[in-house]
């Protein structure tokens, strides 16, 4: 196991790209505006200069213009400007401006090495006049471990790539099988559980839309900044912004405009744009995630009513209902509700440690 230590190789400074370089570096087939995109709904990816998602805004179908093809997967993405760096398996087609980093000896370990060490590499360079240009790029340097040839040892990094998967695939396995021994024990058979309408206003104590925060006015951070995204938990941002904004916790977001219903719940502090609006349970001590993740997925149904050019405003959410199980005294059921997610939690869990054992494991 020693062999696979990173102190336990010598490294080397290699050029990225270039007539020296380790790799070929080139501008995409694609290259296509967002608003140019002929068919948006599709399983192929739609990789952006973005630092979320592998660097993916959506998937799109293939059938795009002519003048676009399609980029072959098994290759590390660039996103000039902004410096992202990505694997990406698949085939996929790309925004303005990014960059591939191909070589014929590239895997998916190799590549999850040479990421982290190319995204070093990136720091020097920023947005503008001094981004990571293609003639700039292949003037870069990498370190990497090398072979007793004095050769970049691709071997050795993709073996110690996969004996860290290994030992985080059964960290995870080890902490959700412990999770499903437990969930044994507590999930019960509830039958023919009557369903209850009830008023926004009755369920929660407090509704309250967040405040708005230009682009221009964020100030970078850790801060979660939800907004009126359906992707990423509604994650739009992390920020440091402390004044004249509306932090919440423990609560659901529902988006009254953008992605109109989009809802999901948030355990940990963040900052709420004007775009949604919180949601914070009145019965406190039933104010768990099982709750409140039972009820954002009823909530979301609000997404067939509403729609971009009908917002929920504050008015209207008000007025909104909600159904849910009740018990014998006409009450919302809690305990049904928090069975009812701890059993669908436990089936994801299962199907995630059996990929993860025949995957990385076995």
């Amino acid at each position: 196991m020693n062999r696979l230590e990173l102190d336990s190789v010598e490294w080397k400074e290699f050029f990225i790209g270039g007539e020296e370089g380790l790799f070929n570096i080139r501008s995409t087939n694609s290259g296509i505006d967002k608003n140019k995109l002929l068919e948006t709904n599709g399983d192929i990816p739609y990789v952006t200069r973005s630092n979320l998602n592998n660097g993916i805004d959506i998937f799109v179908g293939e059938k795009q213009n002519t003048g676009f093809s399609i980029d072959r997967g098994n290759v590390i993405t660039i996103g000039l400007d902004t410096q992202t760096v990505f694997y990406q398996p698949k085939n996929f087609f790309t925004g303005q401006n990014i960059q591939i980093v191909e070589n014929k000896l590239l895997n998916k370990e190799i590549a999850l090495f040479l990421v982290p060490l190319l995204k070093i590499q990136m720091r020097k360079f920023s947005w503008g006049s001094t981004g990571a240009t293609l003639t700039r790029l292949n003037r870069t340097k990498i370190l990497l471990p090398v072979d007793s040839n004095g050769n970049p040892n691709w071997r050795f990094m993709e073996d110690y790539i996969k004996r860290k998967q290994k030992e985080q695939a059964q960290k995870i396995v080890n902490y959700y099988k412990q999770r499903m021994i437990e969930y044994c024990f507590e999930l019960l058979d509830f039958e023919n559980v009557e369903w209850k309408e009830f008023k926004f206003e009755k369920i929660f104590k407090k509704i309250q839309r967040g405040k708005r925060l230009t682009k221009s006015n964020q100030i970078e951070g850790n801060t979660p900044y939800i907004s009126s995204t359906a992707m990423n938990n509604g994650v739009d941002n992390f920020i440091n912004n402390e004044d004249n904004v509306r932090k919440f916790k423990n609560c659901l977001t529902v988006a009254n405009s953008g992605s109109v219903g989009a809802c999901f719940y948030h355990h940990y502090e963040f900052v709420a744009s004007d775009h949604v609006t919180s949601l914070k349970l009145k019965d406190e001590n039933n104010a768990d995630k099982y709750i409140y993740l039972f009820i954002s997925s009823i909530i979301k149904r609000l997404e067939e009513k509403y729609s971009f050019n009908r917002e929920i405003n504050d008015k209207r959410i008000r007025q909104e209902k909600i159904i849910l199980p009740v018990d014998k005294n006409g009450n919302p059921h809690w305990q049904y509700m928090r069975m009812v997610m701890k059993k669908i939690e436990s089936e994801k869990i299962s199907k995630v440690v059996e990929h993860l054992i025949n995957t990385y494991i076995n």
